[in-house]
């Protein structure tokens, strides 16, 4: 029985048992740091911010000045807004500004996601501010798009109308439509409340809501079932149309008889 024990209990198996434990340890700590790090915010580094500068000083200083404080009745001071704002504002084309007017207006941007992120970087270290999203945190999929749209028509409806289709606001100014912005420009929005927009920070919507509402966009986008979309808004529009098509086959078909009996 002892020769036996001693066969199977071997003297290293204790040590070879460690072994294989800290290695087990080591594979699962290296699999969540991939994961964490696939999901991460942007990461920069001293160079980025270095190039971020020679960037904002040939492209934005000369509205918000060289140290980004800002020139009153021009521009504000970008000390303490973030990256998300940066990464907002020159990733959708709103700057640099074309002209100026009532509100910044959406075109082609001039920068590279690179440039973008090396301005970003610049910004984010004049002070604390919201940081870019990562793709966990707008990841339409991992949204409820049902409770998307209650926060979406309740929050931000008056605005963007109720399928985030823009609307008019007063002095010139507009929300704009949705439905082609990303869902980072989406969230990056929401945190950092651009022009005219409120700021909803995890205070007012969670980060999860925040991704509920890009669901229920990402949903708008995906088009009508019924065929044409006639802005998506229901059976109001779908309604006006047939009315209008039968009142027209109607007058039409008047203007027809009479002819023929004249």
């Amino acid at each position: 029985m002892h020769s036996l024990a001693r066969r199977r209990y071997h003297r290293a198996a204790p040590v070879i048992l460690v072994a294989l434990l800290l290695a087990l340890v080591t594979g699962v700590a290296w699999a969540i740091s991939q994961a964490t790090s696939a999901d991460a915010a942007v990461t920069t580094t001293a160079d980025d911010v270095t190039e971020g500068q020679k960037l904002f000083a040939a492209n934005c200083a000369s509205c918000h000045g060289l140290d980004a404080t800002g020139t009153e009745g021009v521009a504000p001071s970008l000390v303490g807004v973030g990256a998300a704002a940066v990464d907002f504002q020159v990733g959708t084309g709103r700057m640099p500004m074309q002209a100026s007017g009532p509100q910044a207006i959406a075109k082609r941007t001039q920068f590279s996601q690179d440039e973008i992120n090396q301005l970003a970087a610049f910004v984010a270290s004049l002070g604390a501010g919201p940081a870019i999203p990562t793709a966990e945190q707008v990841d339409p999929a991992l949204g409820d798009a049902a409770n998307g749209m209650q926060l979406f028509r309740t929050n931000c409806a008056m605005c963007h109308g109720s399928v985030g289709g823009g609307g008019a606001l007063t002095q010139g100014k507009y929300a704009p439509n949705l439905w082609e912005t990303t869902p980072t420009h989406v969230y990056e929005a929401m945190l950092t409340g651009p022009q005219s927009m409120p700021v909803f920070n995890d205070a007012n919507i969670t980060s999860e809501g925040k991704r509920d509402i890009i669901a229920y966009l990402e949903a708008q986008d995906a088009g009508s079932p019924g065929g044409f979309r006639l802005g998506t808004i229901g059976p109001v529009a779908e309604g006006l149309w047939g009315w209008l098509i039968a009142l027209g086959l109607i007058i039409a078909s008047t203007v027809w008889i009479g002819a023929r009996s004249s």
